[in-house]
């Protein structure tokens, strides 16, 4: 047993001073610690502050707070203070080296700026109310109380709980993970010098049940206004291009399934139309490449108008006779594609896409981000495995330079042209192409000057968010080729499995449609849909104005909505200047309208006319005895509408709609008209 006495002794015993040999070298490491700060960093090596300096610059921004005023306050704080310092010491510690192993560079690392002007007036540094400072250390000191309580056998696990603690709160104080990925995607990326800030801590996470705001959307889509009412008299010819795709039809579906209406202007009434697989009469034989079928029926949205449905039959193109493809996989692979809809789900719809293609096919794939590059030469498709792994090896990362991928496709389709054959660039992307060429008018001059040389492109959509809809218009409008969105894998079997025909083989190309209302049996006309498409009145006779392509077993329909003559009318007759002719009346009066329909073959520069006469052979007794898919296109024409907020359907309830399209439902092998029904549901019950 020791002597009580002899400890309260020891207990009471003054310590003994510092020797002069001690004092002066602890003076002489705080002052080489104080200089050190200003050195600067050897060649080629990251500099970093000392430890001492570090700890010496924190501990002087909180005497700056007058925590000194307050010496109980003080040694609470310390003691946390100190490590929290600690953590921040060790994450720091030595050169920060970027994903390449190289050393990077951040702002404690740079130089110390030159000294301001000695008449420079100093930064002013706010002082902190007393209260301000009993809420910052409040924390602190109730940690540095919890650890003074704790048993003696515990000192050495303190610091380590103190750490652990602070970990944790920083973790929690990070910023959000979309964020932290974008920071931390440019910290890894070796082609770039990083500038990092000194650890700060982030401001207190907001309560779970405070709005954040909503992610910034960056899709772009083209405006555009409904066509017009328009009078027989004054404008009696209506020109357009055809139009096969189906963007809209799969954007929409997705924005009612995410329980939202979808933008006006992302719904192009002929797209969602088209969107369904039609069983019209097509032609005979491959020299007369579609056939057309005109028919006149009473309008469901107003008993006094009718329709006139003008669909369109491509030739179905027999497996056994389709030319050989030459195919370039156009990949985006920036960053903005790390996301499960979109390269991971391109991924897969390719993969359904090459094992649909015969052995003696071509593929090439070209990938982009910040710059282009050819992950696969020309390679026959009996190479499956050769061309998966390429597939499968598709990583994210970068910036976009799509303009320099389009040119090295194009260089790659040349490369391995057939004579012939199909050649086309197949490019799939997310969004807008933000590095070289990025304007879509001079990606509009590139992709027509490309598409002389007899290679086309088609255009796939995906994800949201970052989705350029107008650019893909643009492209693939002026590229002879086609525009899709996939937001699923069912709808990428739909586009490259199931529609491979039409998708990737063209029966003809630069295909319009004009029509001529006779003003002595219809007073106006509106075209439903095609807003996009619309063509000048004498760009029909000009070979040089480029139009839609048809593809093998494609289907194009086109609506109007006709005002009989003498019905009620929405615009005035002219005072003066009533449609006449030489001989006083109108050449065949009995005719509605006067349907032509130019196109070119794929091969070939000069077009070919067919035309078709609307007369009252065409027309039916009553909507409900028109055909079934005649009635269920009308359906999904007035849902399009709908979708819209366009007056012709504005009293049109989405009941009626429903009824419509399950009557007319038919087989439906696939159940994409069972799906329509269901986005019909979907947005009535969000009105």
């Amino acid at each position: 047993m020791v002597d009580d006495n002899e400890l309260i002794k020891l207990r009471d015993a003054a310590l003994p001073g510092p020797s002069a040999e001690a004092r002066a070298r602890a003076f002489s490491a705080a002052m080489m610690a104080f200089h050190e700060k200003d050195e600067v960093a050897a060649q080629g090596m990251a500099a970093r502050p000392r430890l001492t300096s570090r700890a010496l610059t924190l501990w002087r921004e909180i005497m700056q707070k007058k925590l000194i005023a307050a010496p109980t306050i003080a040694g609470l704080v310390a003691l946390p203070i100190a490590g929290y310092t600690a953590f921040h010491l060790m994450q720091d510690g030595g050169p920060a080296l970027d994903a390449g192993g190289s050393v990077t560079e951040t702002l404690a690392d740079k130089p110390s700026p030159a000294k301001p002007d000695a008449q420079a007036q100093p930064p002013v540094v706010a002082v902190p109310s007393t209260e301000d400072i009993k809420q910052e250390v409040a924390p602190f000191a109730s940690a540095a109380k919890s650890e003074a309580a704790a048993p003696a056998g515990n000192v050495q696990a303190a610091p380590r709980k103190e750490l652990a603690r602070m970990k944790s709160a920083e973790m929690k104080l990070a910023a959000p993970p979309a964020e932290s990925e974008a920071a931390n995607s440019v910290a890894r990326s070796p082609a770039s010098t990083t500038l990092m800030a000194e650890p700060t801590i982030a401001p207190a996470p907001m309560p779970a049940d405070t709005l954040q705001p909503a992610e910034k959307n960056r899709d772009r889509i083209q405006d555009f206004k409904s066509n017009p009412v328009r009078s027989a008299k004054e404008d009696p010819v209506s020109t357009f291009s055809i139009d096969v795709d189906t963007a809209s039809y799969s954007f929409v579906r997705r924005s009612l399934k995410d329980g939202v209406l979808p933008q006006p202007d992302t719904v192009r009434v002929e797209e969602m139309v088209n969107y369904f697989p039609y069983d019209w009469k097509g032609p005979n034989a491959a020299e007369t490449p579609f056939n057309a079928t005109v028919s006149v029926m009473p309008a469901p949205w107003n008993a006094e108008h009718k329709l006139m449905h003008v669909a369109i039959k491509g030739y179905d193109m027999q497996p056994a006779v389709q030319p050989k493809a030459n195919l370039v996989f156009l990949i985006d692979v920036s960053g903005s594609m790390d996301e499960p809809d979109k390269l991971p789900l391109l991924k897969s719809a390719f993969r359904l896409l090459v094992n649909k293609l015969k052995a003696d096919d071509t593929v090439s794939i070209v990938t982009y981000a910040g710059n282009a590059g050819t992950v696969l030469e020309p390679t026959q498709a009996g190479e499956k495995d050769k061309i998966l792994r390429a597939i499968d090896n598709l990583a994210p990362g970068g910036s976009t330079a799509g303009e320099a991928g389009i040119r090295e496709a194009y260089r790659l389709a040349q490369k391995s042209f057939v004579k012939g054959g199909i050649n086309r660039v197949m490019l799939a992307t997310d969004g807008d192409f933000n590095v070289g060429q990025t304007d879509d008018d001079d990606l509009k001059q590139l992709i027509e000057k490309q598409r002389e040389t007899g290679v086309f492109l088609s255009v796939f959509g995906f994800g949201r968010g970052n989705l350029n809809d107008q650019m893909m218009q643009t492209i693939a409008q002026n590229g002879n080729g086609t525009a899709a969105y996939i937001d699923t894998l069912a709808e990428a079997e739909k586009v490259l499995v199931e529609g491979a025909s039409s998708t990737l083989f063209p029966i003809a190309k630069d295909v319009k449609i004009q029509v001529e209302f006779n003003p002595a049996k219809v007073s106006e006309y509106r075209l439903i849909g095609y807003e996009t498409r619309a063509l000048n009145r004498e760009d029909f006779n000009n070979d040089r104005v480029d139009a839609g392509e048809i593809g093998s077993g494609h289907s194009v329909t086109a609506i109007y909505e006709l005002t009989p003559k003498g019905t009620t009318q929405q615009v005035d007759d002219l005072r003066y200047g009533a449609a006449t002719t030489s001989n006083g009346g109108v050449s065949n009066a009995e005719e509605y309208a006067f349907v032509k329909i130019r196109y070119k073959l794929p091969d070939a520069d000069t077009s070919r006319l067919i035309t078709t006469p609307v007369t009252g052979a065409n027309e039916v007794p009553s909507f409900d005895a028109a055909g079934a898919d005649q009635r269920f296109s009308v359906a999904v024409a007035a849902f399009g509408q709908k979708l819209r907020n366009e007056d012709a359907t504005a009293k049109f309830g989405y009941d009626r709609i429903q009824e419509i399209a399950n009557a007319a439902r038919g087989a439906d092998p696939f159940g994409y008209r069972a799906e329509f029904l269901s986005l019909v549901r979907l947005a009535a019950a969000m009105n």
